[in-house]
């Protein structure tokens, strides 16, 4: 889809807000299971890093949050944390062995990708790229990706001589996959007004976009039905995703969209907060 300005191409995804029915229970499994550190904790929420100074997931906690059946409802189908190396990635394999947790596993060329769900059944990937340079793309430049089993043994025998200290410095957000509705007007909403752009198309059921010519900051796709609804105030998932922009005038570009496309956005200082069509949370920040 042809929009007349793209997102800023140093834009990433930042921060995501999750909610979660037991913040102790959560704590610990981000802490020890993922690598994660707390950054700090108030209340019912918990501010977690990896680098003990920049929050990667924020952890609201309500008991009377239910858990949903899979696919049912649009919104989180997982949040996806970037490791710097294939040795980190073998590293938090080992961990996971260790933890018993069972483990889903992708080889998409572009990337390798651990999955598995924390105690919510929220969706994680954890994963690490392979350098951009080897990307490869199909007769009409869109981004070639599959599915293909990982090299566990490999990551395991690459990670043999490390040692794990949790989650390393230069762990990132790196992606948000979301189940929505409606692909198209999905499309119309993230790339039509946000400015992001198409990287891949995954059959007709899904659709990878991002800035900057990143294989993708943002997932979307159909597999909760069409017509999806969006997940209820009274739900696990997620509250919201950040889009990080380098400078005001990258937040502008974008507040200029949003009003000229009337969608309804709040602005409050160098952030903008706003619901995608799907009701999924957006913040567009700032940062640097």
């Amino acid at each position: 889809m042809a929009h007349s300005l793209p997102i800023h191409p140093a834009a990433q995804i930042g921060v995501v807000q999750l909610k979660v029915r037991d913040l102790d229970r959560s704590v610990a499994f981000y802490q020890e299971v993922i690598g994660f550190q707390v950054l700090r904790q108030n209340g019912a929420i918990a501010e977690i890093t990896a680098d003990g100074k920049t929050p990667l997931l924020i952890l609201e906690a309500d008991q009377r949050y239910q858990v949903l059946p899979e696919r049912s409802v649009s919104g989180l189908y997982h949040f996806a944390i970037l490791v710097p190396d294939q040795v980190t990635l073998g590293l938090v394999l080992r961990n996971l062995i260790r933890y018993q947790i069972p483990v889903g596993q992708g080889d998409h060329l572009v990337s390798e990708a651990l999955y598995i769900n924390d105690p919510d059944q929220n969706g994680i990937e954890i994963y690490a790229d392979r350098p951009r340079d080897t990307w490869q793309k199909n007769a009409s430049g869109e981004v070639i990706m599959t599915t293909d089993p990982v090299d566990a043994e490999n990551l395991l025998n690459l990670s043999e001589q490390s040692e794990w200290h949790g989650l390393p410095e230069g762990t990132r957000m790196g992606h948000v996959h979301l189940h929505v509705g409606d692909l198209h007007q999905a499309e119309q909403f993230y790339c039509g007004i946000l400015g992001f752009e198409v990287t891949a198309h995954y059959g007709t059921a899904a659709l990878f976009i991002s800035a900057g010519g990143y294989h993708h900051h943002i997932g979307l796709n159909m597999w909760a039905g069409k017509g999806a609804p969006p997940a209820p105030e009274n739900a696990v998932g997620i509250r919201y995703f950040t889009t990080e922009l380098p400078d005001v005038p990258a937040l502008e570009a974008v507040e200029s969209r949003l009003a000229e496309a009337k969608v309804a956005y709040h602005r409050e200082g160098n952030e903008l907060r706003l619901s995608d069509p799907f009701g999924i949370g957006i913040r567009l920040a700032v940062v640097g």
